[in-house]
């Protein structure tokens, strides 16, 4: 029991190294986001992109912490993942995904709001209540269906709307990539949701179920990486730092 709660609490700040974060599962998704844009990417197999004046002088730091993040990654959640891909349909897994998604409106909203879009932040607002009441608790996305399309805005998301750059790139340990812009936000993300607030426990747990199922929802995807990249670091650092700056521009 201590050893399956010691890696509970893992994956509950564990932001889906590939796919997602705390808030919700979407805007941590650069590395996916990126990989679906081929445009973007030249030379040599490797994904590299345009992203200017990276300010990386963690680099040596940045690259023990990505290794010790790939073998998480590789050594357990990519495992767990695929044999809970193989337990439980997509279709299930997807309505997972929107049942957490619903549970992240208090930070949809927030961003929204505070980045001037004040129509989304009211079709939040009618998302959460839709999808709550006629959605099975958010895991049918009845409000999309009716054309009211959710947005994926976050905290860090927001700053940079205000002005923030990148400032300082950082990997954290389990957290995966971030900057300091982003850290800054994601605190405040991680006040907004409802599952900071739920017992340790049930909470760990939680937050570890939908890692793994949206991790189930893009695997292989960090492989192909890996395997096409001159240096995945370099290919995920600029991934990540392009996906964002994209964001804040949207």
């Amino acid at each position: 029991m201590k050893k399956f709660s010691f890696i509970a609490m893992l994956l509950l700040f564990f932001p889906a190294f590939v796919s997602g974060a705390w808030a919700d599962d979407s805007p941590r998704a650069t590395l996916l986001m990126a990989q679906a844009n081929p445009a973007d990417t030249h030379g040599e197999g490797d994904m590299a992109f345009a992203v200017e004046d990276v300010s990386d002088p963690l680099e040596p730091v940045n690259r023990f912490f990505f290794g010790f993040n790939d073998l998480f990654y590789t050594g357990l959640l990519q495992p767990v993942s695929s044999v809970y891909a193989s337990a439980l349909p997509e279709s299930g897994r997807v309505g997972v995904r929107n049942f957490f998604q619903n549970l992240a409106t208090p930070t949809h909203f927030l961003s929204a709001l505070l980045q001037g879009k004040v129509e989304q932040s009211g079709t939040e607002l009618a998302r959460f209540g839709i999808n709550t009441v006629f959605g099975l608790l958010g895991f049918v996305d009845v409000a999309e269906r009716m054309g009211m399309k959710g947005v994926n805005a976050d905290l860090g998301q927001t700053l940079g709307r205000y002005g923030a750059g990148d400032t300082l790139y950082l990997v954290w340990p389990i957290l995966g990539p971030s900057n300091l812009r982003d850290t800054v936000g994601l605190t405040g993300d991680v006040l907004l949701n409802p599952l900071t607030y739920t017992p340790t426990t049930i909470g760990a747990s939680l937050v570890a179920h939908r890692t793994v199922n949206e991790t189930s929802l893009h695997l292989g995807e960090y492989e192909d990486l890996k395997n096409s990249a001159v240096d995945p670091y370099v290919s995920l650092r600029d991934a990540y730092l392009q996906r964002r700056r994209a964001q804040i521009q949207e």
